[in-house]
């Protein structure tokens, strides 16, 4: 009986799909962290979305209203998407808290550098560390979502959790070690 079945495309569509669902679970943390944060300090919700798209992609709002739902719609799409990082991360192994915090590392990097690059937030050497602190904080707490959200999807199905305890009870027994030798 054959258990699991090499599929490289599988596998990488699989990684895709759990991280974009991860992505979509990291921007829901990371809204609500900013919505709380906002509120503690008073702060105006950002425009950088907005200015990086219009940029990117040539999108100009006309007014207000309109600049708000592009930015949320941005904000989504792009922490969304930022989740397949994390899948493509998981298969390279690994898996838990070193994967989170490389993911967390790639995510901020990235709002570092791309920020800056298209003028929607000054670089960091200009930042206050006051400001820089809420920004990590704000991405980890998206990378501690996405990841415990990816882990939970990639932890397999039924059968595959029962085979698995299984060999863990095997190993334990010593009758893995014992069919070892004898093979």
């Amino acid at each position: 009986m054959r258990i699991k079945q090499e599929n490289t495309l599988g596998e990488l569509g699989s990684a895709i799909g759990k991280g974009l669902l991860a992505g979509l679970a990291g921007t829901a943390a990371i809204t609500i962290s900013q919505m709380i944060e906002m509120k503690i300090t008073k702060r105006e919700p950002s425009d950088a979305p907005v200015k990086v798209v219009s940029q990117v992609a040539d999108i100009q709002p006309t007014d207000d209203e309109q600049k708000e739902k592009v930015s949320q719609e941005i904000h989504w799409a792009y922490g969304s998407a930022l989740g397949i990082s994390r899948g493509l991360i998981a298969l390279t192994g690994l898996k838990g808290l070193p994967a989170t915090a490389l993911h967390f590392g790639v995510v901020w990097a990235t709002a570092l550098v791309v920020l800056p690059k298209y003028k929607a937030a000054p670089p960091i050497t200009e930042e206050e560390p006051k400001s820089i602190a809420i920004d990590a904080l704000h991405h980890a707490v998206y990378a501690t979502a996405a990841g415990f959200t990816y882990d939970a999807l990639d932890a397999g199905g039924r059968h595959e959790r029962k085979f698995n305890r299984l060999v863990k009870q095997l190993r334990l027994k010593g009758v893995l070690n014992k069919l070892k030798h004898t093979i």
